[in-house]
């Protein structure tokens, strides 16, 4: 069974591939020596043996410009495969590379572990990516949509949505969108160095809502194999958007992701509300400062009132410090609420914030990784069954 297609005219590349297939991979590899790409999908799929292929490696000496033109098209017409390319990995080549549908990029002289782990990585890409584009039947789960709230501003929420967003992409490749409900000011695109031709104003036309492919061709590929939808470019174009379109695009979403991450404006504004009501999770972030604190439970106060509470709260502190002059007990008090994750300050998250590096992304080594990770684990399938078999012992306990 090939599940594995190569193109190169590179007869030593082939050997390395095979040689790391070969190493641990069930499977085999099917190779065309040509750096001719087919102009129609059909004929490569034609020529094929038997067998489902999952990863279509464009391997050296394959012209780039070809590639990325036959990978767009796979993209539309069988986007559960994953196409590799191997070429020198530069990061404006690769934005451009992520966006035409290629799934990652492979260095021409990668040795056998590193291709074992990138074909690793497309295979699991594939298995993903399969699941997300079947026809999910009437009453299947929808994925988890996790929105990120502040009463104040300043208080690093982009940066927080950001990050979820891109540790999730590690838990689940591709599966991962992050929308910018900040319409008159967001900052996602910045936060990720994003420049997106579409924004949730597209996202958000007919045609978009009555079809997820077409809504799906409105997000931006960002290279952590994550998507965007980020903010309209001007505040004006903000005010066409309602906030039942909001609710409609987020279910969309949902159907088709496995976690939608929801980035809001400060405060409680319609359109934030019209968020709330479609997330299973809710994460509150306040700073170590009193008008944050007294922010935040004033605003938790009123939707408790309201009943708008998701029933999954996440209470992140940002930006913590001993030194503030309050403590995290002095938080909990003051919101009535169990803070959940402690974000210390860092030097490095603000550098990446800058940077529009999400400090998960780059793997940097600070105190504040440890926090952000805590939080993103919170959303992966076991630590969630791990929680809820705790929760129910305790109940039976009492």
């Amino acid at each position: 069974m090939s599940r594995f297609a190569l193109i190169t005219p590179s007869a030593e590349f082939d050997q390395r591939l095979r040689q790391a297939v070969a190493g641990g991979l069930p499977g085999s590899v099917q190779t065309f020596f040509t750096n001719v790409l087919p102009v129609d999908p059909a004929e490569l799929f034609g020529a094929l043996d038997q067998g489902q292929l999952e990863v279509l490696i464009l391997g050296p000496e394959v012209p780039v410009e070809d590639a990325m033109r036959l990978a767009t098209v796979l993209n539309v017409q069988v986007p559960e495969l994953s196409v590799l390319l191997v070429a020198e990995p530069q990061p404006d080549f690769i934005l451009q590379a992520m966006r035409s549908g290629i799934r990652d990029i492979m260095s021409p002289t990668a040795d056998m572990a590193e291709i074992r782990i990138t074909l690793e990585r497309a295979c699991q890409s594939f298995a993903t990516r399969l699941r997300t584009s079947e026809p999910k039947p009437s009453g299947a789960p929808k994925g988890m949509v996790i929105g990120v709230f502040s009463p104040k501003g300043g208080v690093g929420k982009t940066t927080i949505a950001t990050n979820i967003a891109v540790g999730l992409g590690k838990i689940a490749p591709m599966s991962v969108v992050i929308v910018d409900l900040d319409l008159q000011f967001g900052d996602v695109a910045s936060g990720l160095y994003l420049n997106p031709e579409h924004t949730v104003t597209d996202a958000v036309t007919p045609s978009a809502s009555q079809d997820s492919l077409v809504l799906k061709a409105f997000l931006t590929v960002h290279p952590a194999s994550i998507y965007a939808l980020c903010a309209p470019k001007t505040p004006e174009e903000a005010d066409e958007v309602t906030p039942d379109q909001i609710a409609r695009l987020l279910e969309q979403l949902a159907e088709e992701f496995q976690y939608v991450v929801v980035d809001t404006a400060p405060g409680l504004p319609e359109i934030g509300l019209a968020a709330l009501e479609q997330c299973t999770d809710a994460v509150w972030v306040s700073a170590m400062d009193v008008p944050s604190v007294r922010g935040l439970r004033s605003g938790l106060d009123i939707l408790r009132r309201l009943n708008l509470l998701p029933e999954t709260r996440h209470v992140v502190l940002n930006m913590a410090d001993s030194k503030s002059g309050l403590s995290v007990q002095d938080v909990e008090s003051t919101v009535g609420a169990p803070v959940d994750v402690s974000i210390p300050r860092s030097k490095a998250v603000a550098l990446s914030t800058n940077r529009g590096i999400p400090v998960l992304q780059e793997g940097a080594k600070d105190p504040a990784i440890k926090g952000l990770n805590h939080l993103v684990e919170r959303f992966n399938p076991a630590w969630r069954a791990s929680s809820q078999r705790k929760l129910h012992r305790r109940v039976v306990v009492q």
